[in-house]
């Protein structure tokens, strides 16, 4: 019943129904892909942050809107130091604006990083 009335509302608001193959079933798209589906990533050397702890970490990227992940991939886990850091948001943004989060977001966690390091040492 839920997936009718979904149906029914974008039929309404677009005219449109879901893209049905006859032989592939719906066509569809992971949400997170949808819009630019730009995915812009360094990889980064964060032994500071590795230190002071991944979790913090990830709540870290998640105000600067960034997502961390091991070098391995989405779901290879974590090793060492390096990170894959991208930009989390993928709808509602365009490429220069996806792209600038992810270099601004990265030069805020280096510096960070520097100072953590920094503190270790001292």
């Amino acid at each position: 019943h839920g997936i009718q009335t979904v149906a029914d509302s974008v039929k309404s608001e677009c005219g449109k129904d879901f893209m049905l193959d006859e032989k592939y079933g719906y066509v569809h798209s992971c949400p997170s892909n949808l819009g630019t589906g730009m995915r812009a990533s360094v990889h980064i050397d964060l032994p500071g942050w590795t230190s002071h702890g991944v979790d913090e970490l990830k709540a870290r990227c998640e105000k600067l809107s960034l997502q961390p992940r091991g070098t391995r991939g989405e779901s290879g886990g974590q090793t060492g130091c390096t990170y894959d850091i991208s930009n989390k948001h993928r709808l509602g943004y365009s490429e220069v604006e996806l792209v600038r989060t992810m270099i601004d977001g990265v030069n805020t966690l280096y510096k960070e990083d520097l100072e953590f390091q920094a503190a270790q040492k001292a």
